[in-house]
This record gives structure tokens, C-alpha cells and sequence, in this order.
């Protein structure tokens, strides 16, 4: 794959929106000019069975339609995962992790099988139950890959999310302000983690 190409593969349950924050990205990414794929790992798809989707990202037209088996960035929407599936199988030892958690970084490094890439942790459940009074872990974690893999500037990124949201929520005000809350709360919630860290994949 090219070395301008960004490959993220999620992890979450069905019915958590790990599929929808991967369409979602590939949307918001098309619409800032970049080559995209997002797709999931098909398969029966049973609410709180276990998951996988996919991203490539590109300034280059994308040839390769296979799975993601070497990504730069693996997204874990459900920290139970980490017990039964190998969530850092193939992840690159220069890409990074990130987990849905409520504990620390240092609590969850023990559980990733000796991975020493990046580890960052987002707690999905405080945030959008404080921004939208429900847990849908979708919207942070979305934002969390974004900020993570700088893959665009965070300013485009809520623009286009704010259009995207005004669109699919139009009779839903509330629910817009919500989920932008969700992700400019996840944004800051990295900020001192990320200091210093360099994208993912220079595009």
C-alpha cells in the first residue's frame, strides 16, 4: 500500500456504530478533496456481535479493494473486545491504537499483547452521555481517529460534520448540537496527548 494511503480498521459491536463512524469518515474525507473507502467486514451483523470496518484514506486514487491487514490506526469502540479479539493483529509498530475506556492508558497497555505503538484512550460513554444524555459511542470516536491520524485539519472536520449532521438531523436541532458537542469535547479531551505527535501518514 502507499506509503500516502492512511489504513484504519475498527473494532466495536453491532449496534455501537463502529460501521457508521467508518462510512462516516470516508464522507467527511471525500468531501475534503481525498480518495476514500469505508466498508465493513461483511458478515451477519447482530446487535452486541463483535464487528470490523474499514477506512483507507488517500490523496492518490485507491487500487486495492482486499481487507486491511497491516492499518495505521485500529480503533476499538468496545474495550471488551481486548479479551476475545486481536485487536492489534498486524497494527503497524508506527501507527497507534485507540480505546473506548474509562481507564487509564497505563491500565489498558497490559491488555494489548505487547504492542508498543501509540496507545491513546478516549472515554466514549462519559462524553456523549454529558453531550447527548445517551451512550452512542460513535461520534467521539470518530473524532478520536481524526485527531489521532491528523488526517485533516481539525477545522474542516467539524465543518463538514456540522453539514453532515444539519443534513441527516434537520427536524432534530438538539441532536446536532449534541454530537458537535461530542466531538469538539473528544478534540479537546487529546489535546495534551497529542502535543508534539506527527500524522499518521504524511498525505
Amino acid at each position: 500500500m502507499s506509503n500516502q494511503t492512511l489504513e484504519i480498521r475498527w473494532h466495536g459491536r453491532g449496534g455501537q456504530g463502529a460501521k457508521t463512524a467508518a462510512l462516516l469518515l470516508a464522507d467527511v474525507a471525500w468531501k475534503t478533496g481525498a480518495h476514500v473507502q469505508g466498508f465493513p467486514e461483511y458478515g451477519p451483523e447482530r446487535m452486541g456481535a463483535p464487528i470490523t470496518a474499514y477506512n483507507r484514506i488517500s490523496k492518490e486514487e485507491i487500487r486495492v479493494h482486499s481487507n486491511i491487514y497491516t492499518p495505521d490506526l485500529v480503533v476499538v469502540v468496545d474495550e471488551t473486545l481486548l479479551e476475545s479479539v486481536n485487536v492489534t493483529g498486524g497494527l503497524r509498530e508506527d501507527g497507534a491504537i485507540i480505546v473506548n475506556t474509562a481507564k487509564s492508558k497505563d491500565e489498558i497497555i497490559p491488555l494489548l499483547k505487547g504492542y508498543k505503538g501509540a496507545v491513546y484512550v478516549v472515554d466514549a460513554r462519559k462524553i456523549s452521555v454529558e453531550t447527548l444524555g445517551k451512550y452512542f459511542p460513535n461520534s467521539p470516536m470518530l473524532a478520536a481517529a481524526v485527531a489521532v491520524s491528523q488526517v485533516m485539519p481539525e477545522a474542516d472536520f467539524i465543518t463538514e460534520m456540522q453539514a453532515s449532521y444539519q443534513h441527516k438531523f434537520a427536524k432534530k436541532p438538539e441532536v446536532i448540537e449534541g454530537n458537535m458537542l461530542a466531538l469538539t469535547k473528544t478534540f479537546d479531551s487529546l489535546r495534551e496527548d497529542l502535543k508534539g505527535a506527527k500524522a499518521l501518514v504524511e498525505m
